[in-house]
């Protein structure tokens, strides 16, 4: 059995990105770009105007001038401006040939077709846009590991770019295990529960912008299991297995594991919950055991399963150390409001509350109960060799992705 840190230390180890593919821009965002993007033209392909107002040759400003012309968004053909003439432009016009600076309309008199600049203030070249000012012909427009937020994509499409390399998202399956499961909606028989593991699952796969999951389920069958999970693993990047990672009678997990050859990296962790944790390795592809338990799943799956998949989505910003970090379950330092208590040899993950730099536990801190987790903003860690945290001290929080 492993501590935390070691767990996460090989989690770190063994997890690399993806291969990059092409995809349309349209459906880029939240990716991370696979490679540098260089700009194919001038953006701006052409001097514009920022507002609407009067072009005109600033060497002119002084002189009373005859306006001749209009130039506006989209115009098809352009004109010259001679000397002592304004043209009228629109904001996003190209300007007219000769011109150089755009006075605000609001800074005008104009009088039977003729102008009078009233702008002190006004210099060469205000208001506006110079030919390339936002990226040059050939010029860098993305870094490659830059994320793909919506101004990102707005800007791609700004320069004229409609496809992008990116870093691709996993394929993600669930192989949910256990006799006694039943799906919601139906009546529950003798021994029966309701199986909630898969929806939380998914629903966090979903909130990590993982769209590619496919589900599986098997009895607690050593035979099945092995024909199930080598299905999911032809089929899928990470495969993540809910119950039957422990050491009963009909855990077999590992023994599945053992007959398909996946190398097992470590199998249980000094922590609560989650303790049974199992984590391994085929080729490329990833598999996580997660123990049964509602809670359990969930605690594991935000300290362990999103950082992996985060590191193979080139996440750069995710750390999965305990360090403060930025990624999507962040890492920081609080106040606990009351006194925690329990025994050493194992880390604790208590279902808490963080709000303005303290942190509250909550009650049901039980593996299988989640009214508390559905409560929860966040997660306390309390280190396995300390047994008492007095209320006022200050504790790690893994704060959890709204």
């Amino acid at each position: 059995m492993i501590s935390v840190e070691e767990a996460r230390s090989h989690i770190k180890a063994h997890i690399a990105p993806l291969g990059i593919h092409i995809v349309q821009l349209s459906v880029a965002a939240g990716h991370i770009l696979g490679a540098d993007l260089y700009a194919e033209i001038d953006i701006p392909a052409f001097q514009q105007s920022s507002m609407d107002g009067y072009a005109i040759r600033y060497a002119d400003r002084q002189s009373i001038l005859t306006v001749n012309g209009e130039m506006r968004a989209g115009a098809e053909k352009g004109f010259t401006l001679s000397p002592f003439e304004a043209a009228r432009i629109f904001t996003g016009a190209p300007l007219p040939a000769g011109a150089d600076t755009v006075v605000m309309q609001e800074k005008v008199v104009l009088n039977k077709g003729m102008l009078t600049i009233v702008d002190p203030d006004l210099k060469i070249g205000l208001n506006v846009r110079n030919k390339g000012a936002e990226v040059k012909s050939g010029g860098l427009a993305m870094a490659k590991g830059s994320k793909l937020r919506p101004a990102a994509i707005g800007f791609l499409a700004g320069i004229g770019i409609t496809d992008v390399p990116v870093y691709r998202r996993p394929s993600v399956g669930i192989i949910v295990t256990g006799r006694e499961l039943q799906q919601p909606g139906k009546a529950l028989a003798f021994g029966q529960v309701y199986e909630s593991n898969s929806y939380s699952l998914t629903a966090a796969l979903e909130q990590a912008q993982v769209t590619q999951i496919n589900f599986y389920t098997a009895d607690d069958v050593l035979e099945e299991l092995i024909s199930v999970l080598q299905e999911a693993l032809k089929a899928n990047d990470l495969v993540l297995l809910t119950g039957g990672v422990s050491v009963g009678d009909y855990d077999f997990v590992v023994s599945a594991a053992e007959q398909l050859a996946i190398r097992q990296i470590f199998h249980k962790v000094k922590q609560k919950p989650g303790k049974p944790l199992y984590f391994g390795k085929k080729g490329k592809k990833v598999i996580f055991g997660l123990p049964g338990n509602p809670s359990s799943v969930l605690s594991c799956f935000y300290q362990y399963v999103l950082p992996a998949l985060e590191i193979m989505m080139n996440f750069n910003d995710i750390s999965i150390s305990n360090e403060n970090s930025t990624g999507r379950v962040k890492v920081i330092d609080a106040t606990l409001t009351h006194d925690c208590f329990k025994a050493a040899g194992l880390t604790h993950f208590l279902k808490a509350c963080f709000n303005d730099g303290k942190v509250t536990p909550l009650h049901a801190q039980e593996s299988f109960r989640m009214s508390s987790f559905a409560e929860a903003n966040c997660m306390i860690e309390l280190e396995e060799g300390q047994t008492v945290f007095h209320a006022g001290t200050s504790v790690k929080v893994c704060l959890l992705p709204d």
